[in-house]
Protein backbone atom coordinates (compact mmCIF):
# COMPACT_ATOMS: atom_id res chain seq x y z
CA UNK A 1 0.00 0.00 0.00
CA UNK A 2 2.57 2.39 1.12
CA UNK A 3 4.32 1.79 -2.59
CA UNK A 4 1.65 2.56 -4.22
CA UNK A 5 1.03 5.65 -2.52
CA UNK A 6 4.28 6.68 -3.20
CA UNK A 7 4.05 5.67 -6.69
CA UNK A 8 0.96 7.66 -7.27
CA UNK A 9 2.88 10.97 -5.37
CA UNK A 10 5.76 10.83 -7.31
CA UNK A 11 3.87 10.70 -11.01
CA UNK A 12 1.39 12.95 -9.87
CA UNK A 13 4.60 15.48 -9.12
CA UNK A 14 5.57 15.71 -12.74
CA UNK A 15 1.89 16.49 -13.67
CA UNK A 16 2.66 20.28 -13.60
CA UNK A 17 0.30 22.98 -12.54
CA UNK A 18 -2.70 22.03 -14.28
CA UNK A 19 -5.39 21.24 -11.68
CA UNK A 20 -5.79 17.35 -12.08
CA UNK A 21 -6.66 14.34 -10.29
CA UNK A 22 -4.48 11.29 -9.67
CA UNK A 23 -6.90 8.03 -9.69
CA UNK A 24 -6.70 4.49 -10.35
CA UNK A 25 -8.84 2.31 -12.61
CA UNK A 26 -8.03 -1.51 -13.00
CA UNK A 27 -4.92 -1.17 -11.43
CA UNK A 28 -3.77 1.24 -13.53
CA UNK A 29 -2.94 5.04 -13.19
CA UNK A 30 -4.53 8.06 -14.47
CA UNK A 31 -4.98 11.55 -14.69
CA UNK A 32 -8.44 13.28 -14.79
CA UNK A 33 -8.94 17.04 -15.26
CA UNK A 34 -9.94 18.60 -11.26
CA UNK A 35 -11.45 22.29 -10.44
CA UNK A 36 -9.99 21.83 -6.76
CA UNK A 37 -7.55 24.59 -6.27
CA UNK A 38 -4.42 23.11 -4.02
CA UNK A 39 -1.14 24.27 -2.89
CA UNK A 40 1.77 24.84 -5.53
CA UNK A 41 4.69 22.17 -5.34
CA UNK A 42 7.23 24.08 -2.98
CA UNK A 43 4.38 25.86 -1.09
CA UNK A 44 5.88 26.06 3.11
CA UNK A 45 3.56 24.43 5.55
CA UNK A 46 2.86 27.71 7.24
CA UNK A 47 1.75 29.33 3.59
CA UNK A 48 -0.87 26.09 3.29
CA UNK A 49 -2.51 26.43 6.63
CA UNK A 50 -2.58 30.26 6.14
CA UNK A 51 -4.04 30.23 2.32
CA UNK A 52 -6.50 26.69 3.33
CA UNK A 53 -6.89 27.02 6.79
CA UNK A 54 -6.15 24.08 9.53
CA UNK A 55 -6.55 20.57 8.08
CA UNK A 56 -9.16 18.41 8.87
CA UNK A 57 -6.52 16.01 9.63
CA UNK A 58 -2.77 15.61 9.96
CA UNK A 59 -0.61 12.72 9.48
CA UNK A 60 2.30 11.89 11.11
CA UNK A 61 5.55 11.86 9.19
CA UNK A 62 6.71 8.66 7.63
CA UNK A 63 9.90 7.43 6.23
CA UNK A 64 13.65 8.69 5.15
CA UNK A 65 12.94 11.98 4.08
CA UNK A 66 9.77 12.56 6.30
CA UNK A 67 6.75 12.76 4.53
CA UNK A 68 3.53 14.08 6.17
CA UNK A 69 0.39 13.95 4.91
CA UNK A 70 -2.22 16.43 5.90
CA UNK A 71 -6.20 16.33 4.42
CA UNK A 72 -8.37 19.02 4.02
CA UNK A 73 -12.02 18.59 2.52
CA UNK A 74 -12.15 17.71 -1.18
CA UNK A 75 -8.06 17.44 -1.31
CA UNK A 76 -4.72 15.61 0.59
CA UNK A 77 -1.57 17.75 0.53
CA UNK A 78 2.02 15.61 0.72
CA UNK A 79 4.83 17.44 2.35
CA UNK A 80 8.68 16.28 2.39
CA UNK A 81 9.96 18.20 5.62
CA UNK A 82 8.54 21.06 5.37
CA UNK A 83 7.22 21.66 1.33
CA UNK A 84 4.44 20.74 -0.74
CA UNK A 85 5.40 17.86 -3.18
CA UNK A 86 1.96 16.55 -4.68
CA UNK A 87 -1.46 17.53 -3.78
CA UNK A 88 -3.91 15.27 -4.58
CA UNK A 89 -8.26 15.60 -5.23
CA UNK A 90 -10.25 13.06 -3.23
CA UNK A 91 -14.24 12.00 -3.87
CA UNK A 92 -16.65 12.30 -6.27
Amino acid sequence: MRATLLSLVLLGATAGAAYAETIVVDDQVMLRNSSVQTPARGTPMSAVEQRFGAPTSKHEAVGKPPITRWDYQGFSVFFEYDKVIHAVAVGG
